[in-house]
């Protein structure tokens, strides 16, 4: 495995690239080395960014929808033209194997798909002799996207498409962590948005609350962990900022006592560990009768055993490293106190000798609420199963939690499963899948969870303000 020569990629300001005031060193989680370093924007750079939206806006509000589209579709080609590039990038920078970037920046260009096509006609009120009475969707303005570090390109563009079709301008601040690829797509895109209209600005981490609380930027679009979140919403109330929030979860799966589990073992497992469980509505905790424990555990532990773990751009593996060190001390640490207070580890994945940010696929039974693994979000390869015997305890203790992004059911009786499902409290419930995100369909929190919806019609509304055109003849 050869490291390739990287191209620097450069900060988006105004419509040109532009070096940081200062750099930010990426780390490739496969070695826990530096692999690159990109420019940091200042809080004065983010002043340049904000300025040149705003003078931006008046122009790309006014443009016809239709040509607003053109210009995401002209953005998809220009991402084609350049996935190899990107998803090299996005291995390097998040982990994950080559493959799986470039099934994420294609994942990505649904939004293209969906949302270039989408009409957003007035709904006419009132049409009659004495008035007509029009609500219209007008763009909030300048849009500060913040995103995270385990889909950088597909939660980057889950912001700007929606955002650009309903009239606003963007900027885009990626994770500290996985700042290189999008800055790549931003510079990759100027030659087809008009200046101002699109920006990245990678930064540190006193980035991001000058970009919420700046008084220049009308709505945040933000995507990360709920503690971060609460920091995003409070600072965006000194103006009263919009904001869509796509926050963790701690997703639950009931599993039903008529189970086939080497029918549904495969399923099952991938809904924990897809992206080594770096998800935000992975399924974290499963729950099983007591009398299907063993067959369950087995079916699990058998796919898991065929899981390869190593380097991105490594032949042959399908799961790689977790992408930063805190997050894998936190792994680390809710696993080992789990099997501290008598939990077990049913199987323990192989990792690689040496350095980078490697934890095994981990299976953990014997443990219960109460626990921190089972309580709190680990988003990493580790998955607690718990045992039930009457499924309305299931589905209480299921639903007793702060968290609410998504949750599953899993029978072959989809009846059954679907009045269970009725009953668990998340933004998205899925029966015998989890999770399943596409820009056709809504997605977003309950509880603690997120605030607004990602995704479909209801997503492009978010980045628009309710205008009623009344007129009285």
């Amino acid at each position: 495995m050869v490291t390739p020569t990287l191209t620097i990629p450069q900060l988006t300001i105004g419509g040109r690239a532009v070096a940081g005031a200062g750099t930010l060193p990426v780390i490739d989680p496969s070695t826990g080395e530096p692999f690159i370093e990109v420019p940091a924007a200042s809080t004065a750079q983010l002043d340049e960014a904000v300025e040149a939206a705003n003078r931006a806006l008046p122009a790309w509000k006014a443009t016809p929808l239709e040509k607003r589209q053109q210009v995401v579709r002209d953005i998809a080609e220009v991402i084609k033209a350049n996935i190899d590039e990107l998803a090299l990038l996005v291995t390097m920078e998040q982990g994950k194997p080559l493959a799986n970037a470039r099934g994420e920046i294609g994942a990505s260009l649904r939004q293209v798909d969906f949302f270039g096509s989408i009409s957003l006609d007035p709904e006419i009120i009132k049409d009659d002799e004495t008035g007509r009475v029009e609500v219209r969707r007008d763009p909030i303005g300048v849009v500060g996207a913040i995103t995270v570090w385990n889909y950088p390109i597909l939660a980057a563009m889950f912001k700007l498409i929606p955002g650009l079709v309903a009239g606003n301008v963007v900027i885009i601040k990626p994770s500290p962590y996985t700042p290189v690829a999008t800055l790549r797509l931003g510079e990759l895109i100027q030659d087809v948005v008009p200046a101002g209209v699109v920006q990245v600005v990678a930064g540190t981490d006193e980035l991001g609350p000058a970009l919420t609380g700046h008084p220049g930027v009308h709505k945040i679009s933000f995507t990360g962990s709920v503690p971060t979140g609460k920091h995003v919403m409070s600072a965006s109330a000194s103006s009263l900022k919009r904001v869509t929030l796509e926050l963790g979860g701690n997703d639950a799966g009931i599993v039903l006592d008529d189970v086939d589990p080497a029918a549904f073992g495969k399923d099952l497992f991938w809904a924990a560990f897809s992206n080594s469980g770096q998800v935000c509505a992975a399924l974290k905790r499963l729950y099983v009768p007591e009398s299907k424990l063993d067959a369950i555990s087995e079916a699990l532990a058998a796919e898991a055993a065929t899981v390869v773990v190593g380097p991105g751009l490594q032949e042959g593996v399908n799961a790689g490293p977790v992408q930063n060190k805190p997050q894998l001390d936190r792994v680390r640490q809710l696993t080992e106190s789990a099997l501290a207070a008598g939990g077990e580890a049913y199987f323990t994945g192989e990792v690689p000798d040496g350095p980078g940010y490697w934890f095994p696929t981990t299976i953990v039974r014997g443990v219960e609420e109460g626990n921190p693994l089972v309580d709190e979000e680990p988003f990493g390869p580790v998955l607690p199963i718990l045992t039930y015997t009457d499924l309305d305890d299931a589905v209480a203790r299921a639903n007793n939690t702060d968290y609410g992004l998504g949750a599953s059911v899993w029978s072959p009786d989809l009846d059954r499963a679907t009045a269970v499902a009725e009953r668990l409290e998340a933004g998205s419930v899925w029966v015998n899948q989890h999770p399943v995100v596409t820009a056709t369909v809504p997605f977003g929190g309950a509880k603690q969870s997120g605030i607004g919806v990602e995704g479909s019609l209801n997503g492009l509304l978010a980045y628009t303000n309710i205008k009623v055109l009344s007129v009285k003849r």
